[in-house]
């Protein structure tokens, strides 16, 4: 036997499982008095938001939760949330965040998938949870415990559905001594479930170690320092707020919730409670840069913002340079627990033109320095492509910050995971400082008379058309050249453009193969983080490429 190996075994005192629950309970213990909650007019500390959460999870081990059994939420971005990410892993359950714009089929179809034995929902979605139950008990043959939140800053309609209301039920347990977590990091922490465009979603499984060293590099990467006040407005229930729900516990910062997402809202909120810190897709940054000056007077101090969802167009980038926003692009998907990469901003690039410093953060960068691997690879050779910038092929990742599966999908699983990497789908360029550029999805590029054309460069030209507020361009079918650009576009309040102004203005921007030949101006589909559902686009256009 090897002298390392002899009397060294793990023990209590020199190992312990990975798991993002112990932040809440360090928070508590040495930041115990600081603010933790911020709700309209409430307030909680890190004491009283470590004693509602352990108070939450022995409610749920009363109710029959016990190690691996899902706990789904039909929840806004409110303490109760939070909450949730906070109690449901303390007892090595399992989270499962709806999110509160589906339908009620689906919502059933997701809860029978995962086998909630608990849901938490919000009375303002009554209506459809209400729906979902009977569809659950109809169609799936279960039953599942409802516990209703009655959220105090929320007077609009919707009633109870459930046996049991949520501060009651906190009142009549004890809190749990301890938030302990998992005895084995590798156990399921969440699922989270992709859009189903088609067929049925997929359920992502992750783990506590990855969820753990995912907030781990929230932090390090956005040099996030003690005590943030994090504003939501990124729904918590998408890849359970890309982990920033234990980022904040980890460093004593503030939760400053918010259950609906404007412009004007989330501005007042920067204001009046001094929110530095906050994640949004690239849709709700335009909001904030094209707001009016007003709205964002009395904001002083220096606000982060991650912008992550789809790629930023340039015009975004530069907007918020100029109103003093600073914007740390990053890059992920569920499976990678929301952002795995990021657009490192290296010495020198602050001292380059606004034009340039654009281009170099519009890029999806390099992976998180606790992920093993990020890289652009040949999907049928699973060779690296060179860092040449032109050469395309399909990002991939591997390590810690990866999921564990698919819910009883080994079909799927094994094909997101074949040759050893995690395939994401989405296609770009390896530059020659390794930083990583997406060119598109793989089912988003354009063949047109034999000639790819990147979506995102198009859309990038339409937005820097001054009267753009959002675009979206697909493959239009044609009989002459296979498909053809089509662009969907939303103008600014008040602004006036036509089709030929804005074809116009392209054709100085792009070749001419890639100019759209058909703009139509009508609403964008989006889901509730802001990100544009192509697909419907896809299908609007009866495009060759709608099914994915």
């Amino acid at each position: 036997m090897n002298i390392y190996d002899q009397h060294l075994d793990r023990n209590p005192a020199n190992f312990a499982a990975l798991s993002p629950v112990g932040f809440v309970e360090r928070s508590a213990e040495v930041f115990g008095d600081l603010p933790a909650i911020v709700h309209g007019t409430r307030r909680a500390s890190w004491a009283q938001l470590r004693d509602r959460s352990a108070r939450l999870a022995a409610a749920l081990r009363a109710l029959g939760v016990g190690r691996l059994e899902t706990v789904s939420t039909m929840l806004p971005n409110t303490p109760e949330m939070v909450e949730a990410h906070y109690a449901v892993p303390a007892i090595n359950a399992v989270l499962n965040t709806l999110n509160t714009r589906l339908d009620a089929p689906l919502l059933a179809w997701q809860m029978a998938h995962c086998e909630a034995r608990v849901l938490i929902a919000d009375r303002e979605f009554s209506g459809v949870v209400a729906q979902a139950l009977d569809v659950l008990r109809r169609e799936h043959g279960r039953e599942i415990v409802v516990v209703d939140v009655c959220d105090s800053e929320y007077d609009g309609p919707g009633g109870r559905v459930g046996a049991h209301e949520y501060e009651a039920l906190l009142a009549v347990h004890d809190p749990l001594a301890r938030l302990e977590g998992p005895g084995d990091e590798w156990d399921a922490i969440a699922v989270s479930y992709t859009s189903g465009t088609t067929g049925d979603p997929k359920g992502v499984v992750t783990h506590h170690r990855g969820a753990y060293l995912n907030a781990v590099c929230n932090a390090a990467t956005w040099t996030m320092p003690h005590f943030p006040r994090y504003l939501w407005t990124l729904p918590m229930f998408h890849c359970n707020g890309w982990c920033f729900p234990w980022t904040v516990a980890m460093l004593g910062g503030t939760h400053v919730c918010l259950r609906r997402v404007d412009a004007a809202a989330i501005l007042a909120a920067m204001r009046d409670h001094g929110a530095d810190h906050y994640c949004a897709a690239p849709i709700v940054h335009n909001l904030l840069w094209q707001a009016e000056a007003a709205l964002r007077e009395g904001i002083s101090q220096k606000v982060r913002g991650m912008v992550a969802g789809a790629a930023p167009p340039a015009a975004m980038i530069e907007g918020m340079a100029q109103i003093g926003f600073d914007i740390t692009h990053v890059y992920g998907l569920t499976e990678v627990y929301g952002p795995a990469s990021v657009a490192v901003k290296r010495p020198g690039w602050a001292a380059a033109d606004l034009a340039e410093q654009t281009r170099l953060n519009g890029r999806q960068g390099v992976r998180y320095m606790l992920q093993e691997g990020m890289t652009v690879l040949d999907p049928d050779t699973m060779a690296e492509v060179p860092a040449d910038g032109q050469t395309m092929g399909e990002i991939m990742f591997r390590g810690n910050i990866v999921m564990k599966g698919y819910l009883k999908n080994a079909a799927a699983t094994d094909k997101a995971f074949a040759g050893g990497w995690f395939h994401t789908g989405d296609l770009a360029v390896l530059e020659a400082d390794r930083y990583v550029k997406i060119k598109d999805r793989s089912k988003d590029i354009i063949i047109s008379g034999g000639e790819n054309i990147s979506s995102i460069e198009v859309e990038d030209a339409l937005y820097r058309h001054p009267a753009v507020l959002a675009c979206a361009v697909v493959a239009r079918p044609d009989p002459r050249w296979g498909e053809t650009p089509l662009a969907f576009v939303e103008l600014k309040p008040g602004a006036s453009v036509g089709a030929e102004e804005l074809v116009a203005h392209c054709r100085s921007l792009l070749a001419g193969y890639k100019i759209p030949r058909e703009i139509r101006f009508e609403p964008i589909p989006k889901t509730s983080t802001g990100k544009i559902q192509k697909f419907q686009l896809r299908e609007r256009a009866k495009s060759s490429s709608a099914i994915e």
